[in-house]
């Protein structure tokens, strides 16, 4: 079963307006932006990575959802699977690190333990001030301009070099597993956004997603996607790199579209991430690639999508 079927399904239980029909990463009630996301062992991590970063990232993940909204982190709650004292210490020391990089309190949650050489999952439940717009996937229309902030395809290029020797390191690496949640940059830009959300599936599946809420279709330049020197180094910068970078997933960057007159360059942003305008949304459904050599056909894969048959680290690129 995919994902995708789950969540409808599920609709015609979150009937309040707050969860916003579930079309969307947060529900918004009483001033409040709430989210939640879980990771799971060999599905968002390795046994082998450094349990402190995966506390990190269990953080980092929830609070980009509220940097996709425009929220000012306040709290969370923890769901946390017992393991052996030093991981799980480790994972604390990571989630700790985090909440107090980004100002989180801890205010409850929940402990269990799992049956022996059950897989570790940890869910945290992040909650934020809402400013005086909250973005939502839906409000995008034809003309709008399309514009990423961060950059894409150093976490998916991490994770490869992660497959390929569990001992790999580096900045990509680093990403991969400490991402940076991009709160002051979601601040600045969320009360100008037609819509919004964070890339955390990959580019071309989450603006999907986007058009599909939004009732658009999307035309991009690969040409202009936003890549690192690292990334570049490492894989290149041909049409090939670029459709690796648009799918990976796991960049935790924000896309964002805004009316085709306004160039959100000229607000006062945070000196980094970079933002790049990409593409615009169009009238119809679907989406539409091309570069300085002509028309991409869309890949087979957009991105990742949970499903039942398919869960793994590996199922990610």
């Amino acid at each position: 079963m995919k994902e995708a079927e789950v969540i409808d399904r599920l609709r015609r239980i979150a009937t309040h307006p707050g969860a916003r029909d579930l079309r969307d990463d947060a529900a918004v009630l009483d001033g409040l932006v709430i989210t939640h996301d879980s990771v799971a062992e060999g599905v968002h991590f390795f046994s082998t990575d450094p349990p402190a970063s995966v506390g990190w990232k269990l953080v980092a993940v929830n609070l980009s959802d509220l940097a996709a909204k425009g929220a000012k982190p306040v709290a969370a709650l923890l769901s946390f699977s017992l393991s052996d004292m030093d991981w799980d210490f480790g994972v604390i020391d990571g989630i700790e690190a985090a909440c107090e990089s980004y100002g989180v309190s801890l205010i409850g949650g929940d402990t269990i333990a799992l049956l022996p050489d059950a897989p570790r999952v940890y869910g945290l439940t992040a909650i934020g001030r809402a400013a005086a717009k909250v973005p939502s996937r839906s409000g995008g229309s034809a003309g709008d301009g399309l514009w990423v902030a961060g950059s894409l395809g150093d976490s998916a290029a991490g994770l490869a070099q992660l497959i390929e020797d569990a001992a790999a390191s580096g900045p990509m690496v680093d990403i991969y597993r400490r991402p940076i949640p991009l709160l002051e940059m979601g601040r600045a830009l969320a009360g100008h956004a037609t819509a919004m959300m964070d890339i955390s599936d990959g580019l071309l599946v989450d603006l999907a997603r986007l058009c599909s809420a939004s009732g658009c279709a999307a035309e991009i330049d690969l040409d202009s996607l936003p890549l690192s020197s690292a990334f570049v180094a490492e894989r290149g910068q041909d049409r090939t790199a670029r459709l690796f970078a648009a799918t990976g997933g796991d960049d935790y960057a924000l896309l964002a579209a805004f009316p085709a007159e306004f160039d959100p360059v000229s607000l006062s942003l945070p000196r980094a991430p970079t933002l790049a305008c990409i593409g615009r949304l169009v009238a119809g459904s679907g989406l539409m690639l091309h570069d300085r050599d002509g028309g991409v056909p869309l890949p087979e894969r957009l991105g990742y999508e949970h499903r039942a048959s398919s869960a793994s680290v590996d199922d990610r690129l």
